[in-house]
């Protein structure tokens, strides 16, 4: 088993890694050099808008277009996003500044104008790449001496109100006029320079000219030798069979800045000692609750076993009380023992699937720059996983003694990931009939299906039957034949009550590092700080544990041996808490006003706290077995 997750480990390093010399680099974060004059060349990515969530190719607008369009090498992680990262007009000579370049002259469909005022009114940003670094738009300040903040890519254009008689309408302008800046580093003694940063100013610009030569415009508005001053000309307007002039001024700018920082700029987030504070808050009173659970626990349990123990000064004849009552029933199979097994397997290959991926992180492998690798990595990691899944199910049916495992390999296999697969596909659907560039293509959808018939699939079956061919776990006390009947539980031991409670604790753990999270996927922002990530994740696991098992106790206590189901949905129940927050960051966060763009947002988040009570789950499950044993195997039983 160590062997074969080394193996995955290497195979996801060798994937992830390109040798680049003698040395090895993530693909796109390999330093470049460039000399003064070397050509640089924009590649445009997807239109994308926080408030339909549907990203477009950047030529679905009637965008200046080269006279061959390429497709940059995309990676799994990159179509599932729905980046589409491709060339551009946009040129550049390393360390010469150029002004009022014209990119081309358009003439505007009525389809095309119609395209342009939806996105427009949708507030569409423009995403652009030079040397792997994002443009990005500097906000005004209004204090000096605060570090400048950015925001991700440029809007399309912008409205503002306009009177026509008495009618108020609203007119459409379009940024069409670009001042990008080029930051580079450069050592004294070196010719060489790397890029460390790349922003743009977007403007409008009615431009104006006298007679149009496309081989040699000229323009009255601007020339090669005067710079357009923003704001100081009329904006250019939307409208049916309107020409539209596209140009951009560049500047090459020296900074103090390592090639080693130059992510920082993107990374820096405007309340960034709230959100470290708010972590450390919420870490400290998870770990404070957990001591005080496992203080309680301990102390609690070690009087009891001292007390059943203790059979020299109790009177033999005295009736047992309490969780060892239940000895002869504690390790009876549950109903949908079958179910159970299949659940826990699937929790144990996404608990495999997030540890080796916060390693990679932590280990700066999937670092923003790299774009695409952690959605790469947790796919592959997910299907080399279902080895663990499959040899952790087969070992609790075993042990429930159950002889059709193939049928319980097969739905090991198929359920979790069919049920995901299922939500994936009518989501899809939906995309590609707003004919968003972030449908996943056939093509792509074909490599997921067959990295899951093809190499999980066959995985769950080796796992199996290495699982089920090893003995079964030994009880450590034996079942009776005849079930106990369990005695009327008070309201607070209600199965319904008691799991609600239970999920709040784990939810509590994450829920301000899920604020981020939700931040970073559905507002655009980066999300970087794996190494929190990281502690939140163990503070889970640990927090997890600890309730169920405080939770197990009471309900041995009360006499009720039927603990399997619940161990694992007292944990579990966290997931539906995490659906109830996301419903409240969609109503008070986000501005998703088109029902397809809802039913999106509540699709993924419906995947994500299926996958997160299907982990949480486990966890309590595994922690409550545990428990249960040891405690039963350290009584003395008559």
């Amino acid at each position: 088993m160590g062997n074969l997750g080394g193996m995955t480990v290497v195979l996801l390093s060798y994937l992830l890694l390109l040798p680049l010399g003698d040395a090895f680099y993530l693909p796109g974060v390999a330093p470049r050099d460039f000399q003064q004059g070397d050509e640089l060349q924009v590649k445009v990515n997807k239109l994308s808008s926080t408030k339909t969530q549907l990203p477009y190719d950047y030529y679905f607008l009637d965008y200046c277009k080269p006279v061959k369009i390429v497709n940059s090498a995309e990676n799994l992680g990159e179509v599932l996003r729905g980046d589409r990262i491709e060339n551009s007009v946009y040129t550049f000579k390393m360390m010469m500044d150029e002004t009022c370049k014209v990119a081309c002259r358009t003439k505007l469909t009525p389809e095309a104008a119609k395209n342009f005022k939806e996105k427009i009114d949708d507030e569409y940003r423009v995403n652009m790449m030079l040397d792997n670094l994002p443009v990005a738009v500097p906000r005004s300040r209004r204090d000096e001496s605060q570090p400048p903040s950015y925001e991700h890519g440029f809007r399309v254009g912008y409205k503002e109100s306009q009177f026509i008689g008495q009618n108020k309408g609203e007119k459409y302008n379009i940024n069409n006029h670009l001042s990008f800046r080029v930051m580079y580093h450069k050592d004294p003694e070196a010719e060489d320079a790397r890029i460390v940063g790349f922003e743009v100013t977007p403007s409008s610009v009615r431009h104006e000219y006298n007679d149009w030569d496309d081989k040699n415009p000229r323009l009255l508005t601007c020339n090669p030798s005067t710079k357009l001053t923003p704001n100081a000309h009329n904006p250019q307007e939307v409208a049916d069979d309107t020409f539209i002039v596209f140009t951009y001024d560049v500047t090459f700018q020296t900074s103090n800045i390592k090639w080693a920082s130059r992510w920082d700029t993107y990374l820096l987030m405007s309340d960034d000692q709230i959100h470290w504070f708010s972590i450390i808050n919420s870490l400290m009173i998870v770990l404070f609750l957990s001591g005080m659970v496992a203080m309680i626990m301990m102390r609690t349990l070690y009087r009891d076993i001292a007390n059943y123990n203790q059979l020299e000064t109790q009177d033999e004849a005295q009736e047992e009380t309490g969780w060892k009552l239940l000895h002869g029933d504690v390790f009876r199979p549950p109903i949908n023992s079958g179910l159970l097994c299949v659940y826990v397997g699937t929790g144990v290959q996404f608990f495999g699937m997030t540890l080796v991926t916060m390693m990679f992180a932590l280990l700066g492998f999937l670092s923003p720059s790299n774009r695409g690798g952690l959605m790469t990595a947790m796919v592959l990691l997910w299907v080399f996983m279902g080895l663990f899944a499959g040899y952790s199910s087969a070992r609790l049916y075993k042990m429930f003694k159950g002889t059709e495992w193939k049928k319980i390999t097969l739905k090991t296999a198929f359920m979790f990931p069919g049920i995901v697969f299922t939500i994936f596909f009518v989501l899809n659907a939906l995309i590609w009939g707003e004919k968003s560039s972030g449908a996943v293509p056939f093509g792509t959808m074909f490599a997921l299906v067959f990295l899951w018939f093809g190499i999980s699939v066959p995985l769950v079956f080796v796992g199996s039957y290495l699982g089920f061919k090893k003995p079964a776990i030994e009880d450590p006390v034996k079942t009776n034949k005849i079930p106990r009947q369990i005695p009327e539980q008070a309201w607070y031991m209600q199965p319904a009550f008691s799991i609600l409670i239970g999920g709040i604790l784990p939810f509590g753990a994450v829920f301000i590092e899920l604020f981020f999270i939700l931040t970073s996927i559905w507002l655009n922002q980066f999300y970087y700080i794996f190494g929190f990530l990281f502690i939140v994740f163990v503070i889970l696991v640990i927090t997890c544990a600890e309730i169920t098992i405080v939770l197990c106790y009471f309900q041995l206590c009360s006499e009720d041996y039927h603990w399997w189901w619940r161990a694992y949905l007292t944990a579990g129940s966290s997931a539906l808490y995490l659906f109830l927050y996301s419903a409240f960051y969609f109503f008070t966060k986000l501005e998703i006003t088109k029902v397809v763009s809802g039913i999106l947002y509540f699709g993924y988040m419906l995947i994500g706290s299926y996958a997160f009570f299907v982990l949480t789950g486990t966890l309590g499950f595994y922690a409550c077995f545990w428990f249960v044993r040891k405690i039963y195997s350290s009584v003395k039983i008559d």
